[in-house]
């Protein structure tokens, strides 16, 4: 038997369909209390938890430790090849012109009845924080994924936390990032110590009013334990795509699709579900030889044996039905006419066009956000845009023939609810 096996839709247990939809969502109650519990340590004695923590790294650590300094983002640009340098400043300049496009109006207004206007504004919040992955591997894309949106917004001070290597020193090619990205300062401090950290203020970071980013289950439950405290993006679990195709697709690129989401994480996802039984079998085919050669078989395995799937439909309404169900984080669209089935689909975090549409082309270069909800999050959680950095207050302009067109309605309401001032803050203006 291959790596992994072509199943019809129509015919999976439900035990098999419960699992494919479920993925490798992990239940974080589990791990919450302990996240909490460091959070609130952190809210009550600062840098010197997180000292504490990373006393492991570095010998006679200080609070001084725990900042970027100028010399290091300029010792970054030392390390990092003058090509890397140049791919970042274009993606950057795509993501910007992009994340540009996503203003609205800063203000709009409507005459709701003669003397009363009311709208809405636009307005940035004071400071962001942007959390960065590190430790296992280096993701200057996810800087300026989080980043840009921030500065486009127009949020005043941005910071961002990433975790550090032995010695406290930082990746140098996200240190570049950040800087080219316009972040006003970085910290060395990972996991629930910089989410907290950014939440709550201490003597070297200061506090935000809003956290985005990607991490592990430990990071996307700090976040969710400092909610209310500052606002927070999704919440986010392993990398996860659905290939929705027809014949006319490749199996040779669906497969190294399927594999490059993959070999993100042994929790990843990935699945293809098709109306075409010779696609889906091609398609296996090519996975099975694309994951022999493969160099992260250790990685690859447990992801497509536990949570990834090739399903054959019936036709297309019954994989458009499914694919609206999966609400995938990455929903590659691989079929010969990709815009007629963009208006079908209701639930997705990022949607990849056609067949030179892969999930990478997102990932780092389009401009559109890769920061994206998983796990079926979907279905209520949109991508990291600039409305994760802006509040919209509303606003009324009233005359006194305005509010007096108003005062009937306002008076009656009040009254049945109990609450007769409401009433009385009208019925003085427009009575006397």
């Amino acid at each position: 038997m291959g790596i992994i096996t072509v199943e019809k839709l129509s015919e999976l247990s439900a035990e098999r369909h419960d699992a494919i939809m479920q993925r490798s969502m992990d239940e974080l109650g589990d791990i919450y209390e302990d996240m909490r519990a460091i959070c609130e340590d952190i809210r009550n004695r600062g840098d010197a938890v997180t000292l504490e923590h990373y006393a492991k790294y570095k010998a006679g650590i200080t609070a001084a430790d725990l900042k970027v300094t100028e010399a290091e983002t300029q010792a970054a640009y030392e390390q990092v090849p003058a090509e890397v340098v140049e791919h970042l400043k274009f993606v950057a300049g795509n993501i910007e012109r992009f994340h540009a496009a996503e203003f609205e109006r800063d203000m709009w207004s409507m005459e709701i009845a003669p003397g009363i206007l009311a709208g809405r504004v636009t307005r940035p919040v004071d400071s962001a924080g942007c959390y960065i992955p590190g430790r296992q591997a280096s993701y200057p894309s996810s800087v300026l994924m989080t980043i840009l949106p921030a500065k486009v917004a127009g949020v005043e001070q941005i910071v961002a936390c990433t975790p550090p290597n032995e010695g406290m020193t930082a990746n140098p090619t996200s240190l570049v990032a950040a800087d080219l990205a316009g972040c006003d300062a970085i910290y060395k401090i990972g996991g629930p110590w910089g989410i907290a950290s950014m939440a709550y203020g201490t003597d070297s970071v200061p506090q935000v009013n809003t956290i985005v980013g990607p991490g592990n289950k430990y990071v996307t439950a700090a976040k969710m334990a400092v909610f209310g405290t500052v606002a927070i993006d999704a919440p986010a679990g392993p990398s996860e795509i659905l290939i929705l195709a027809d014949e006319s697709a490749n199996p040779n690129w669906l497969a190294i699709d399927f594999l490059s989401q993959a070999e993100h994480d042994q929790d990843a996802a990935a699945v293809l579900v098709t109306p075409s039984a010779e696609l889906a079998a091609a398609t296996a085919d090519a996975i099975q030889r694309a994951f022999d050669a493969a160099d992260r078989q250790e990685i690859l395995r447990p992801a497509l044996e536990n949570n990834s799937a090739i399903l054959v439909t019936a036709d297309m309404d019954e994989a458009m039905e499914f694919t609206n169900a999966y609400a995938a984080e990455h929903l590659e669209v691989a079929v010969d006419e990709p815009m007629l089935l963009l208006p079908r689909i209701k639930h997705a975090g990022s949607i990849f066009l056609g067949h030179y549409a892969p999930v990478p082309a997102g990932d780092y270069a389009t401009g559109t956000n890769h920061v994206l909800p998983t796990g079926l999050t979907a279905k209520m959680f949109s991508g990291l845009s600039i409305d994760n950095f802006l509040k919209k207050p509303t606003f009324q302009l009233l005359s006194k023939q305005g509010l007096a067109h108003l005062a009937p309605a306002v008076m009656a309401l009040s009254k049945a609810e109990g609450l007769p001032m409401h009433g009385e803050a009208v019925r003085v203006r427009v009575q006397e």
